[in-house]
């Protein structure tokens, strides 16, 4: 019996990176407040998918904010940008990565519970198509400026070949 048990333990172990949070990573997140007294505010960071799979965020929870939504920036027929909510989520392929950046892919807070101050800490639930989530906490910098270069090389390009998930269908 304790042999099989085990055994059982180790084919357990085995198979749990596959379906582990450990597959996805967040890199360089960061929050700020659109304006000071502002109703509003954005988070942005890279997601780095580390498994065989694409992953896909479909929903996000923070006590910072009323409601948070997945938003990108599309160009209106007029050559306007807007902003609009992704209600299909953001597909991070596998062995890839979702960049989420000021004027493309982010994080919306709407209805912010406080203040979101230098310095401060936002706690952040993603949600995933596949059933789990991740806690995560983001840093409010408002001196970030907008390309976010400040000296930090993380190596990604800002190819934006499979930045947008708007059409695709895994079903």
């Amino acid at each position: 019996m304790k042999r099989l048990t085990l055994a059982a333990a180790i084919a357990v172990g085995f198979a749990l990176p596959a379906f582990a949070d450990d597959g996805i990573h967040i890199v360089d997140p960061y929050a700020r407040a659109s304006t000071g007294m502002s109703q509003s505010g954005a988070a942005f960071m890279r997601i780095e998918n580390h498994g065989k799979v694409d992953r896909r965020l479909i929903a996000a929870q923070s006590d910072a904010a009323q409601r948070v939504e997945l938003h990108t920036h599309i160009e209106d027929d007029a050559g306007v940008m807007r902003m609009v909510e992704v209600e299909e989520g953001f597909v991070i392929p596998a062995e890839g990565e979702r960049v989420l950046e000021r004027g493309g892919d982010h994080l919306m807070f709407l209805g912010l519970t406080r203040a979101l101050n230098h310095g401060d800490e936002v706690a952040v639930t993603l949600s995933f198509e596949e059933g789990d989530d991740m806690d995560i906490t983001i840093p409010v910098d408002l001196e970030r400026m907008p390309d976010h270069g400040g000296g930090h090389s993380h190596g990604h390009s800002h190819d934006h070949s499979h930045g947008h998930s708007h059409g695709h269908s895994h079903n």
